[in-house]
């Protein structure tokens, strides 16, 4: 046991001298100026970009090592004038076996808190898609084995297969859709591989900025597989993504308000090329809620809407994003639709197969829209709808069946509406012997509410709505501006022998009601009320 704790001894001690002479030797043995015009060529031709650094330095401890100080890889001319990537240092490992031998090559190439710029133009393009284009042919020669291919994955293989990115920050900005909008990517930790035949794995994680969502790449793989750029790579990864508040987030894409709170977790599969990139997994988007302010509303102005989770099955191919299916709640009922979200100049939103089932309809109409047509009741709704979000009231198209109760009439101007008809009620009490119900005073309360629609730029039309009650009916037909509140309905209003109808014209803040006299009665001879029925309507002309 000695002889062999000798031996051991006796060979650290000549592994730890073998060390230390190799550290005294490598500022003799690096070829400082030959190293850096290696470096500065090899990222310039692989990456297609000029590659600049200030000043190169050896560095002994802790491990052998070449520093770049200043360095900086220029941005294509199409997307701007600022660098594509910026760092005070980066560092190149020597490899320590080699060096024992008197030999030098390149080991890992560490990026430390790079600052690294990608750009969307308006027509959809990347600035990082152009990584490996070059203007000229390249003359051909041998590199290391795993450097095989253009871009990132040549400049890999040739700087020792392993490439590291340290506490990076990755801006965002996309031009498309005509409006410039910036994020952030802080704490980007990436570690790309060399594999066989060119092939890269690649493994990270980083967080989202504004907001706080953490992202996670694993099993990840970049491949040329014959691909002239860095944008024709093939790519697989798995993404997780987990973040307590998205609000700030949302609020980048779609504006201030609607303002949207909640969390999200999810897992996709990533895969098709860098430059078209598809994923698709599940997402879920825990307690949102919806908040706006909203003027017509009494005090508070800022209305909530809680819509609970909500769970995607979804899918992602620029410039389009599905759900197939959404299901989630909604004012205590549930949703189930097909969601398609397409980001072209402006975004469109199409629901099909849409379905709500046992919504109080009152929490969406009275608390959070304050709507002067408000009823109240558990509503199921089966249709389908689309909108573009930056001109939400005049793009809204659609279709559906609606039905709503058992429930009350709510809204101050539907009560209104419906008082004025129910006053020329008063002209002819007295020869039906019967009296319509004051409908402008309470709340009318009603057993179901039915109705087809169709809505065409923000205009709802109906031919068949229909409220049914134990001693009252209203029917109408005719349409709704869901931007300006203009109507323009027929209104009948039926309770025992009396039947009064009508024309609604005007807004939803100022209607105006009109009786037709030759059908404000039933089994009864309009004339003899006439007299009475045309000194009332003046009030409505």
């Amino acid at each position: 046991m000695r002889g062999l704790r000798t031996w051991l001894l006796i060979g650290v001690g000549v592994v730890v001298l073998l060390f230390v002479v190799a550290l005294i030797a490598v500022p003799r043995v690096v070829d400082t100026p030959r190293i850096q015009s290696l470096i500065a060529t090899t990222l310039s031709q692989n990456l297609g970009r000029p590659v600049k650094f200030s000043e190169v330095s050896i560095s002994i401890l802790p491990l052998p090592s070449v520093v770049l100080k200043d360095l900086e890889v220029a941005e294509d001319p199409q997307f701007g004038q600022g660098p594509f990537l910026k760092l005070n240092e980066a560092v190149v490992r020597l490899r320590l076996w080699p060096l024992l031998s008197l030999r030098v090559e390149l080991g890992d190439f560490i990026l430390k808190r790079p600052m690294i710029s990608l750009v969307q133009a308006p027509d959809g393009r990347w600035n990082f898609t152009t990584l490996g284009v070059h203007s000229e042919p390249r003359p051909t020669g041998r590199t290391r084995s795993g450097g095989g291919g253009g871009g990132a994955v040549g400049a890999a293989g040739v700087l020792g297969g392993r490439l590291k990115i340290e506490s990076g920050v990755v801006t965002y900005e996309t031009r498309a859709r005509g409006a410039a909008a910036h994020y952030r990517v802080e704490g980007l930790d990436l570690a790309v591989t060399g594999g066989p035949q060119g092939a890269l794995t690649l493994k990270g994680d980083a967080k989202v900025k504004p907001g706080d969502v953490a992202v996670k790449i694993s099993d990840g793989s970049l491949a040329m597989n014959g691909a002239r750029t860095l944008a024709d790579a093939s790519v697989r990864a798995k993404i997780t993504v987990e973040g307590k508040e998205i609000r700030e987030l949302i609020a980048l894409a779609l504006g201030p308000e609607p303002a949207i709170d909640g969390g999200v977790k999810g897992t996709l599969t990533l895969g098709g090329t860098v430059g078209h990139a598809k994923a698709n997994g599940e997402i879920e988007l825990m307690n949102l809620v919806v908040t706006q302010t909203r003027p017509a509303c009494p005090e508070p102005k800022k209305r909530s809407l809680a819509l609970g989770n909500v769970k995607i099955n979804a899918a992602w191919e620029a410039p389009r994003f599905t759900g197939r299916p959404v299901t989630g709640s909604v004012a205590g009922g549930s949703l189930t639709t097909n969601a398609t979200v397409t980001l072209e100049q402006a975004i469109h939103v199409d629901l099909t197969e849409l379905a709500l089932k046992g919504v109080a309809i009152e929490k969406v109409l009275v608390d959070f829209l304050c709507q002067g047509y408000a009823v109240t009741g558990p509503t199921d709704d089966t249709g389908s709808l689309g909108v573009r979000l930056d001109d939400l009231w005049h793009t809204l198209n659609g279709q559906g069946q609606l039905k709503i109760g058992p429930g009350r009439v709510v809204g101050s101007q539907a009560r209104a509406a419906l008082g004025n008809l129910a006053r020329v009620g008063g002209a002819v009490a007295a020869v039906l012997g019967s009296e319509l119900p004051n409908l402008g005073s309470s709340p009318v309360e009603y057993d179901s509410i039915t109705a087809s629609y169709t809505i065409t730029n923000g205009v709802v039309t109906t031919r068949d709505f229909a409220l049914s009650g134990r001693t009252l009916k209203i029917t109408a037909a005719g349409s709704y501006a869901l931007a300006s509140g203009a109507l323009n309905l027929d209104v009948g209003v039926a309770t025992g022998r009396a039947e009064l109808r009508g024309k609604v014209t005007g807004t939803a803040s100022a209607p105006s009601v009109r009786v037709a006299p030759p059908t404000a009665l039933r089994d009864v001879d309009p004339t003899k009320v006439e007299k009475g029925l045309e000194d009332l309507l003046k009030r409505f002309r």
